[in-house]
């Protein structure tokens, strides 16, 4: 049976990734410091094609890559945490299915803007920190590229 400890920490850590999901599509990138990422966290987003390093080379990547996709969703369900040891654990580790629908900003001679779909997991590492839990660790892991334009990485 689980603990009201364990009830809530699942819980605050639940909403950890969905509070993450929810700045990502608003593109409020800077809110990832004091609301979701300790200051030394480490970020790596390279299975997708994307940047992997520190909290605010992540930032300065997303402020970037992001702006080329005037629509997208990122769906996490699928959360998967282990506690680490004692009656109030200070760490925790994770894995979170995401599914995330994007649309590239449409080119010359298109109505819309071409639209495809990426697969991933989220391997993360959480602390518990004086503001709640914190990802420390995020690590993507490749699932699938559904309908990828040509032009974009794919590996």
């Amino acid at each position: 049976m689980l603990s009201l400890q364990e009830i809530s920490d699942r819980l605050e850590i639940q909403d950890l990734g969905w509070l993450y999901s929810e700045i990502i599509d608003a593109k409020e990138f800077d809110r990832l410091r004091d609301e979701v990422f300790t200051a030394d966290a480490h970020i790596d987003y390279s299975a997708m094609g994307g940047s992997k390093g520190d909290l605010e080379s992540t930032i300065a990547f997303l402020h970037k890559a992001m702006a080329i996709f005037p629509a997208h969703q990122h769906l996490n369900s699928n959360h998967r945490i282990k506690f680490g040891e004692g009656e109030v654990p200070t760490t925790a580790t994770g894995r979170v299915m995401c599914f995330n629908p994007q649309q590239f900003e449409a080119r010359e001679g298109e109505d819309e803007g071409h639209i495809f779909f990426c697969g991933l997991w989220y391997v993360d590492e959480y602390v518990r920190t004086d503001a709640g839990w914190r990802i420390k660790n995020r690590v993507e892991e490749k699932s699938y590229f559904f309908n990828a334009p040509d032009f974009m990485p794919t590996h």
